[in-house]
């Protein structure tokens, strides 16, 4: 049997309020003596009490859990930003429950409301993001939470992102350097803040430069491999085909990649390829991939420190962090034009 709070009091013959304090990190508030701290906590251990966290969750109301849900577990993206929420949730004393969404707007749903009835302390959603119609209704509710990387401008709410429009534009800018005019752009999954605001960059580049928008290099319905892989084997069948593909994410490149190596197609000889989002493996491929990094860790950081300010501070007004792309030069582009004496930057 365990001992119990008064167990500890007899044995050191301070009052059970004054123990409870001890083992419950109020000494200083209680202007509780250095000895009689150390005494109590030796005299626990050595009777071998632990505290019951559930019953001390219940009466502050407080679980010491939080939600993560993301769209797609095996995106290397989401893999490493689940990795870094960890750690910064260990770092507050925080256990985490993680739901996969599958791109499915119907499991985020069921996700949200398994977390709720769970009654964790908070939630971080990376959404599906093609409606926020439920997530209204959290912010409504005041319940803590958190947007990560697919958000919505519309909705006021605590987010962090990476400037989406911005890498676009490092990304295809540093095409258009190289000389490439015939640039396709395979997307992720329409409709979703992360696939459209890459998709506008891509544009705006292409206008900027004065390059006319050929809607029929511009095709893909999801984030994932497949999307990529017949993507681009449609655009391999082109009249002429693009010299170039930016894709809108990680795992669609390595779908082009398979693509390209069954028609043998080389890279960057026949075809350059840029990627949004730069996991560990690209610098690994052959060639290595020229890649858009979105700062995963500084994305963590943020969506925790902004979650805890929440959970604490309930009225704050609502912050919407936007972080800088950085574009990352391998050898995944050829260039199409003679080298000038331009600056090359990111």
């Amino acid at each position: 049997m365990s001992s119990t709070l008064k167990d500890i009091a007899e044995k050191t013959g301070f009052s059970i309020s004054t123990v409870s304090r001890v083992l419950h990190d109020n000494s200083k508030k209680y202007k509780i003596s250095e000895k009689t701290r150390v005494t109590v906590q030796q005299t626990a251990k050595d009777l071998g009490y632990r505290i019951n966290t559930l019953a001390r969750g219940l009466r502050l109301q407080k679980t010491n859990e939080i939600g993560v849900i993301v769209p797609d577990i095996a995106n290397p993206f989401f893999s490493a930003l689940i990795k870094s929420l960890a750690g910064e949730l260990r770092k507050g004393g925080y256990n985490f429950i993680v739901y996969d969404t599958d791109e499915d707007i119907s499991i985020e749903r069921s996700a949200i409301k398994s977390l709720l009835e769970k009654r964790v302390d908070g939630l971080i959603i990376a959404s599906v993001g093609q409606d926020f119609s439920h997530i209204q209704k959290i912010r409504d509710a005041s319940i803590p939470l958190v947007m990560i990387d697919r958000c919505f401008d519309a909705l006021d709410i605590d987010s962090v992102s990476v400037d989406n429009v911005k890498g676009s534009l490092f990304a295809v800018n540093h095409l258009i350097k190289e000389g490439h005019t015939r640039i396709a752009f395979i997307q992720g999954l329409p409709g979703t803040y992360a696939n459209e605001t890459r998709l506008q960059g891509y544009k705006q580049a292409l206008h900027d430069a004065g390059i006319a928008i050929d809607e029929h290099l511009i095709g893909g319905d999801d984030f994932r491999s497949m999307n990529g892989y017949l993507e681009t084997k449609h655009l391999l069948t082109l009249s002429p085909p693009p010299t170039a593909i930016f894709t809108a994410g990680d795992l669609i490149a390595l779908g082009a990649l398979e693509a390209c190596r069954e028609h043998c197609i080389n890279i960057p000889a026949d075809i350059s390829l840029v990627t949004f989002d730069d996991p560990v493996f690209t610098s690994y491929l052959s060639p290595a991939l020229t890649a858009i990094e979105q700062p995963i860790g500084k994305m963590a950081e943020m969506a925790v420190a902004l979650l805890y300010r929440r959970m604490k501070n309930p009225d704050d007004e609502r912050t919407k962090v936007l972080l800088e792309p950085t574009l990352n030069v391998r050898n995944s582009v050829a260039r199409l034009v003679p080298q000038t004496n331009t600056m090359h930057s990111n």
